[in-house]
């Protein structure tokens, strides 16, 4: 049916990356879109990479605010576009020219279908330098309660974003894809996992993703299991088996740390320290 798509793309101070996802965009054989860059308060030169783009095809457009954060971002674009179907893609990574080609007739086929995804590949500064693979399967909420397996650039219903309102802008330390998806299929909806390599992650040392899982993961997980306590009381059992299995897997690694030969060394060094800290405090 051709249903025109809104490629949103955020981009806070990712200049040096933004062509390649942009010339990614650019190659797509499904020719129905649009892009909308949203330069996110950025530092850098985001606006001259971008306007260089802009040049190129009318198709793509720009938007620049102050900066609010990843969810703020998207949902500006969102905000602005004109497709009934949208498609986040983060200024650092890359989708393959057929992405929309394989992936937009799949929602036009199935209108109980809310959210489209494929295979992904992880690379690590080059795009041929592929360090991992994702190849998940299609599913309900229940098959997302405990683990994310949904890339945030996945093809969505413009529809489902308005329904939940947007993604949550309180969640600035990630996760925040994770919660949409589950606002979005809580009611039943299904997503479907198109089975090529149509999307490449770019893995970095330092990025969000990496402060979240550091940082982050565990209160990030308690907001959305509270935000969605309905879907987790409901598989309750299941809920604690979860719990129980992390908190015996988080104790099983405390021991190996612990009777660990280099834990035991590192407690005989300080122990000296240790007598001479209790005695100075005596003092």
């Amino acid at each position: 049916m051709n249903k025109q798509v809104s490629i949103i793309v955020p981009c806070y101070n990712h200049a040096h990356y933004l062509g390649e996802a942009i010339a990614s965009v650019l190659a797509q054989t499904y020719s129905n879109w649009e892009c909308i860059i949203v330069n996110d308060g950025s530092s850098d030169n985001t606006k001259e990479e971008a306007s260089k783009w802009l040049q190129k095809d009318s198709r793509i457009k720009y938007l620049e605010q102050e900066n609010g954060g990843l969810s703020n971002a998207r949902n500006s674009g969102i905000g602005i576009s004109k497709g009934e179907y949208i498609l986040p893609v983060d200024a650092d990574d890359i989708i393959h020219e057929q992405f929309l080609e394989k992936l937009v007739p799949v929602l036009d086929e199935n209108a109980s279908t809310a959210i489209v995804s494929c295979y992904s590949k992880f690379f690590y500064k080059i795009k041929s330098n592929i360090i991992h693979e994702l190849k998940p399967q299609s599913g309900y909420y229940k098959d997302i309660l405990f683990q994310n397996c949904l890339i945030a650039t996945s093809l969505y219903r413009k529809s489902c974003w308005e329904e939940v309102g947007g993604y949550d802008e309180t969640m600035t330390t990630g996760f925040e894809d994770w919660e949409f998806w589950l606002s979005v299929l809580k009611n039943n909806r299904k997503y479907i996992i198109v089975e090529d390599f149509l999307f490449y992650y770019r893995k970095a040392k330092k990025s969000m993703l990496v402060d979240t899982v550091n940082n982050h993961s565990e209160a990030n997980k308690e907001y959305i299991y509270k935000k969605h306590k309905e879907l987790y009381i409901k598989h309750f059992d299941n809920c604690m088996s979860v719990l129980f299995y992390q908190m015996k897997t988080h104790r099983i690694s405390e021991m190996k740390v612990k009777n660990s030969l280099e834990y035991k060394i590192g407690r005989m060094v300080a122990k000296p320290f240790t007598f001479l800290k209790k005695l100075v405090n005596r003092k």
